[in-house]
Protein backbone atom coordinates (compact mmCIF):
# COMPACT_ATOMS: atom_id res chain seq x y z
CA UNK A 1 0.00 0.00 0.00
CA UNK A 2 1.28 3.44 -1.00
CA UNK A 3 -0.03 6.67 0.40
CA UNK A 4 0.47 10.24 1.49
CA UNK A 5 1.67 11.03 5.00
CA UNK A 6 -0.61 13.26 7.04
CA UNK A 7 0.77 16.42 8.65
CA UNK A 8 1.24 14.71 12.04
CA UNK A 9 3.40 11.97 10.47
CA UNK A 10 5.42 14.55 8.50
CA UNK A 11 6.08 16.60 11.66
CA UNK A 12 7.04 13.45 13.58
CA UNK A 13 9.61 12.43 10.98
CA UNK A 14 11.07 15.94 10.76
CA UNK A 15 11.38 16.11 14.54
CA UNK A 16 12.90 12.70 15.19
CA UNK A 17 15.23 11.97 12.27
CA UNK A 18 18.83 13.21 12.47
CA UNK A 19 19.99 12.93 8.87
CA UNK A 20 18.48 14.48 5.76
CA UNK A 21 19.56 15.71 2.34
CA UNK A 22 19.69 19.27 1.03
CA UNK A 23 19.11 19.80 -2.67
CA UNK A 24 20.24 23.10 -4.13
CA UNK A 25 20.69 24.42 -7.66
CA UNK A 26 22.53 27.28 -9.39
CA UNK A 27 24.33 27.82 -12.69
CA UNK A 28 22.90 24.66 -14.28
CA UNK A 29 24.30 22.50 -11.48
CA UNK A 30 22.17 20.58 -8.97
CA UNK A 31 23.88 19.49 -5.75
CA UNK A 32 22.44 17.07 -3.18
CA UNK A 33 24.28 16.43 0.07
CA UNK A 34 23.48 14.75 3.41
CA UNK A 35 23.44 16.79 6.62
CA UNK A 36 22.76 16.29 10.32
CA UNK A 37 19.98 18.68 11.21
CA UNK A 38 17.53 19.80 13.86
CA UNK A 39 13.93 20.93 13.38
CA UNK A 40 12.09 23.38 15.64
CA UNK A 41 8.63 23.15 14.10
CA UNK A 42 9.25 25.92 11.56
CA UNK A 43 12.85 25.73 10.36
CA UNK A 44 15.51 23.16 9.66
CA UNK A 45 18.85 24.09 11.25
CA UNK A 46 22.27 22.91 10.18
CA UNK A 47 25.96 23.68 10.24
CA UNK A 48 28.35 23.79 7.32
CA UNK A 49 31.67 25.15 6.12
CA UNK A 50 32.72 27.05 2.99
CA UNK A 51 32.26 24.88 -0.07
CA UNK A 52 30.05 24.09 -3.02
CA UNK A 53 26.81 23.67 -1.03
CA UNK A 54 27.20 27.04 0.65
CA UNK A 55 28.20 28.82 -2.58
CA UNK A 56 25.13 27.43 -4.36
CA UNK A 57 22.73 28.25 -1.50
CA UNK A 58 24.07 31.80 -1.26
CA UNK A 59 23.53 32.25 -4.99
CA UNK A 60 20.07 30.64 -5.01
CA UNK A 61 18.53 30.36 -1.53
CA UNK A 62 15.54 28.31 -2.77
CA UNK A 63 16.32 24.77 -1.58
CA UNK A 64 14.76 21.37 -1.09
CA UNK A 65 15.21 19.13 1.96
CA UNK A 66 14.49 15.39 1.99
CA UNK A 67 14.61 12.69 4.65
CA UNK A 68 13.45 9.13 4.99
CA UNK A 69 12.81 6.45 7.55
CA UNK A 70 13.50 3.05 6.03
CA UNK A 71 12.56 -0.17 7.81
CA UNK A 72 12.66 -2.35 4.69
CA UNK A 73 12.22 -2.04 0.94
CA UNK A 74 8.48 -2.43 1.46
CA UNK A 75 8.11 -0.30 4.59
CA UNK A 76 9.33 3.27 4.47
CA UNK A 77 8.36 6.93 4.90
CA UNK A 78 9.78 9.94 3.08
CA UNK A 79 9.35 13.69 3.56
CA UNK A 80 10.26 16.48 1.15
CA UNK A 81 10.27 20.16 2.14
CA UNK A 82 10.86 23.27 0.10
CA UNK A 83 12.06 26.50 1.59
CA UNK A 84 14.58 29.29 1.71
CA UNK A 85 18.14 29.15 3.04
CA UNK A 86 19.26 31.80 5.54
CA UNK A 87 22.82 32.10 6.81
CA UNK A 88 22.58 33.01 10.50
CA UNK A 89 25.12 35.81 10.92
CA UNK A 90 23.20 37.79 13.55
CA UNK A 91 24.51 36.77 17.01
CA UNK A 92 21.05 36.07 18.50
CA UNK A 93 19.88 34.04 15.50
CA UNK A 94 23.17 32.11 15.43
CA UNK A 95 22.91 31.30 19.15
CA UNK A 96 19.31 30.14 18.71
CA UNK A 97 20.38 27.88 15.85
CA UNK A 98 23.23 26.41 17.89
CA UNK A 99 20.90 25.76 20.84
CA UNK A 100 18.36 24.01 18.61
CA UNK A 101 21.16 21.86 17.18
CA UNK A 102 22.66 21.14 20.61
CA UNK A 103 19.32 20.14 22.10
CA UNK A 104 18.42 17.85 19.23
CA UNK A 105 21.72 16.32 18.21
CA UNK A 106 23.08 15.79 21.74
CA UNK A 107 19.90 14.03 22.89
CA UNK A 108 20.74 10.64 21.29
CA UNK A 109 24.44 10.78 22.17
CA UNK A 110 25.26 8.27 24.88
CA UNK A 111 29.00 8.91 25.16
CA UNK A 112 29.65 12.07 27.19
CA UNK A 113 33.35 11.89 26.25
CA UNK A 114 32.39 12.45 22.61
CA UNK A 115 30.62 15.67 23.55
CA UNK A 116 33.85 17.27 24.79
CA UNK A 117 36.13 15.90 22.08
CA UNK A 118 37.24 17.61 18.91
CA UNK A 119 34.84 15.32 17.03
CA UNK A 120 31.85 17.18 18.45
CA UNK A 121 30.76 20.07 16.24
CA UNK A 122 29.22 22.41 18.83
CA UNK A 123 30.73 24.16 21.82
CA UNK A 124 28.47 23.40 24.76
CA UNK A 125 29.37 26.59 26.59
CA UNK A 126 29.99 29.44 24.16
CA UNK A 127 28.54 29.78 20.68
CA UNK A 128 31.42 32.09 19.70
CA UNK A 129 33.67 29.01 19.71
CA UNK A 130 31.41 26.95 17.48
CA UNK A 131 33.19 26.65 14.15
CA UNK A 132 31.44 26.82 10.84
CA UNK A 133 28.39 28.51 9.47
CA UNK A 134 25.03 28.00 11.14
CA UNK A 135 22.04 28.20 8.83
CA UNK A 136 18.35 27.56 8.70
CA UNK A 137 15.87 26.64 6.02
CA UNK A 138 12.55 28.44 6.41
CA UNK A 139 10.06 25.81 5.27
CA UNK A 140 7.32 27.00 2.93
CA UNK A 141 5.93 23.65 1.76
CA UNK A 142 6.19 20.00 2.78
CA UNK A 143 4.81 16.67 1.66
CA UNK A 144 5.34 13.03 2.52
CA UNK A 145 4.80 9.54 1.13
CA UNK A 146 4.88 6.05 2.57
CA UNK A 147 4.80 2.42 1.57
CA UNK A 148 3.67 -0.45 3.80
CA UNK A 149 3.59 -4.00 2.49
Amino acid sequence: MFGNLNNHAIEHLLKYQLLGHIGCHANDKTYIVPICYAYDGNCIYGRTFEGMKLRIMRENPKVCFQLEHLESMGKWQSVICWGEFEELTDKDKREKGIKVLQNRVTAPMGDKNLLVSYHWPFSLNDSDYTEGIIFCIHISEKTGKFEMI
